[in-house]
């Protein structure tokens, strides 16, 4: 908001604008009965296509102060578990065959913080552990290193077919291979679309021609973010058991834990770098290219080397990433896929920020905070332009609504607008306006923002 002052008329009538603006209704979306979306007993808030979204649309819930719709969403899930055994990738039948990423236990922490319903937790704990126990039995893979056996877990759908949401897409790249390679390659798509990044070069990379789907690999790769958000899940697990009293399974998942964890910095962590990579299962080694996700086991609290803020720091400046001032970008490869150069997504951005933030060290929050002003920047610039938030940005065409994959830009957009909210209330007192990277005056947003952005959120 340009020369925004704390308290005059010009920045909370800007701000209020802002957030009137987020209240108006979009298209109706829902898990309702039919063909092709399943219906959930006693929905409290539906959901549509997607699922993976959920626990930055929850944050922002949260902070709006509606507890009871988060509640509500923790329910769907959890019934989808006790009749699936998982969190199908979204709500239809043909999303039945994948999972999506693991933060369903991270949910229920989230919601559990701000309300402090241990009868609600009560009642489904073992619901949770239901769902990590899918992983377990269905997308757990060996890693034999350094003479020893590391489970750890990867992105796998054994089906093949053509998406069905993308039918006529896959079967006309299925037609660029032989007839024996099609069904692979299906299942490969399945996977990447299980992981939330489909699609980009991480699963490509590696393969017999990296700048093309038809080389997709997903399976083949132990990726950093899934395993990271295991481990987090099975401290959970720990602290939730314990705080009922179940002193044996809070031991077990402890032991868990801290056997993943052992994993994570023998396989996936590189001193020398300073991060931790994908591992690449046919050819044995990591895959070092630059992607946010490789940060996610400090967002995620699961390391054990007390420096390793500092060493992600360097990681960052070494491959000049904190030189982009709309945003962090999803990788440096430039593929034409939606999860790579230039676009910047509001998931990434969270895990890089907190992440840092968290960290005991002065520069990394600074850091921290410098990127946090960054994306605040660029969400309400292109809000200013287009009256509109989007699911991904452009970090090199001036921070513009992103490109790139199967389907045009959408607008809305849940994961987005819980970022922001998350943002200004981490540090709605410190963002300025008037530099170059500064951006609203908190005292004004915060306070118009937190109450309305909320609606944007919710599936009309």
């Amino acid at each position: 908001m340009p020369n925004c002052v704390p308290g005059q008329g010009s920045c909370i009538s800007s701000g209020r604008s802002w957030g009137r603006r987020y209240q108006r209704p979009g298209p109706a979306q829902g898990l309702t009965k039919g063909t092709e979306e399943r219906n959930v007993p006693g929905a409290h808030s539906v959901f549509g296509a997607q699922i993976r979204d959920s626990y930055w649309v929850m944050e922002g819930l949260l902070l709006s102060k509606m507890a009871e719709t988060v509640k509500g969403m923790l329910q769907n899930f959890l019934d989808l578990v006790k009749t699936y055994g998982h969190v199908p990738n979204g709500g239809r039948v043909y999303y039945l065959q994948r999972s999506q990423p693991p933060l369903l236990t991270l949910m229920m922490d989230c919601y559990l913080t701000h309300t402090n319903d241990t009868a609600f937790l009560q009642e489904n704990i073992e619901t949770l552990a239901l769902e990590l126990d899918f992983w377990t039995k269905n997308r757990t893979v060996s890693v034999s290193l350094e003479g020893k056996n590391y489970l750890l877990n990867r992105y796998y759908v054994p089906y093949g077919g053509p998406r069905p949401e993308s039918y006529s897409k896959d079967v006309e790249l299925a037609d660029t291979l032989p007839e024996g390679d099609r069904e692979a390659l299906w299942a490969e798509l399945k996977a990447g679309a299980e992981s939330g990044w489909d699609f980009s070069s991480r699963w490509l990379i590696g393969g017999p021609n990296p700048n093309s789907l038809s080389g997709i690999r997903t399976s083949k790769l132990v990726p950093v973010d899934l395993n990271a958000f295991l481990c987090q899940a099975e401290e959970l697990m720990s602290n939730f058991y314990s705080r009922l009293g179940n002193d044996s399974q809070a031991t077990k998942y402890r032991i868990l834990r801290s056997q993943r964890l052992a994993a994570l910095n023998t396989v996936l962590w590189d001193e020398q770098t300073g991060a931790w990579f994908d591992y690449d299962l046919e050819k044995k080694k990591k895959n070092r290219e630059f992607y946010p996700s490789n940060l996610t086991p400090l967002w995620a609290g699961c390391f054990s080397d007390p420096g390793v803020a500092d060493k992600a720091l360097k990681y960052l400046e070494d491959n000049r990433i904190l030189t982009y001032q709309y945003g962090i970008p999803t990788s440096l490869q430039k593929t034409g896929q939606q999860w790579d150069f230039p676009n910047a997504w509001a998931p990434l951005q969270d895990l890089v920020i907190r992440g840092l933030a968290k960290a005991p060290l002065r520069r990394a929050q600074e850091v921290a905070f410098q990127l946090a002003q960054n994306w605040i920047r660029t969400n309400f610039d292109v809000y200013s332009q287009k009256s509109a938030m989007y699911e991904k940005y452009d970090v090199s065409n001036g921070g513009q609504p992103g490109g790139g994959g199967e389907y045009e830009v959408q607008e809305g957009f849940g994961w987005t607008n819980g970022v922001v909210l998350m943002l200004l209330d981490r540090y709605g007192d410190r963002l300025t306006s008037g530099a170059k990277l500064a951006f609203l005056e908190p005292h004004c947003l915060a306070a118009t923002l937190l109450p309305s952005l909320l609606l944007s959120l919710l599936p009309w």
